[in-house]
């Protein structure tokens, strides 16, 4: 029998002729802080071993493979939504203009993008969606890494101007430690308006002001 080709030579195997880009984004459930997506030209010549959806993977094996992404890929991009254009699109359009500003920013044009889940943004490349794409997809999985650190790194700055949030600990996620906080010192400007738990704080917060 055959030996199977290795994940990313099939990948570009199955997309002859084209030049691809895979796309995913980061911090769609979150309470505070942007949304992130990263775009990754993979180079066939010079494959990353250890590509998975980020969520598998320790935080410093993300670390170690954003680094190598960067190195050897034939281009990347990282752009994000902040917390105003999320409460005024909405997460979900949020989410699809930050991976359409990734691909944009571009220094090779692709042919096709790649994107992770079940729908694409507009964009002026043609683009397929690939449910569970950042666990089957190379190159989506590598944007899974870049746009996952970035938002990570940039909670981590949050951090540094509202350390009383914990945001280093959760990085924005909606977690008990979270919730106290917010209880306890209010909503802070990188909050998520739109998000539940913080329009519920805003509402009784104007109510006893009422």
């Amino acid at each position: 029998m055959p030996k199977a080709a290795p994940q990313t030579l099939a990948l570009f195997d199955d997309y002859s002729g084209e030049i691809i880009c895979g796309v995913d984004e980061a911090g769609r459930g979150p309470l505070a802080g942007p949304v992130f997506a990263a775009a990754v030209i993979l180079d066939p010549a010079r494959p990353v071993s250890g590509l998975r959806d980020s969520k598998k993977l320790s935080e410093a094996a993300r670390d170690s493979l954003a680094l190598e992404i960067k190195e050897n890929a034939l281009a990347w991009a990282i752009a994000s939504c902040n917390e105003q254009e999320i409460d005024e699109l909405n997460i979900l359009h949020a989410s699809m203009l930050a991976m359409r500003r990734a691909v944009e920013a571009l220094s090779t044009l692709p042919t096709l993008a790649l994107i992770d889940g079940n729908r694409c943004p507009v964009m002026s490349i043609r683009s397929e969606a690939i449910v569970k794409g950042d666990d089957k997809v190379p190159a989506i999985s590598a944007a899974s890494i870049l746009a996952k650190t970035a938002r990570d790194a940039a909670l981590m700055v949050l951090h540094e101007t509202y350390p009383q949030y914990g945001f280093d600990r959760h990085k924005g996620y909606p977690t008990a430690l979270h919730l106290d906080m917010l209880r306890q010192y209010g909503v802070s400007p990188v909050h998520r308006r739109s998000y539940a738990p913080v329009k519920a704080l805003l509402s009784a917060s104007a109510g006893g002001r009422g």
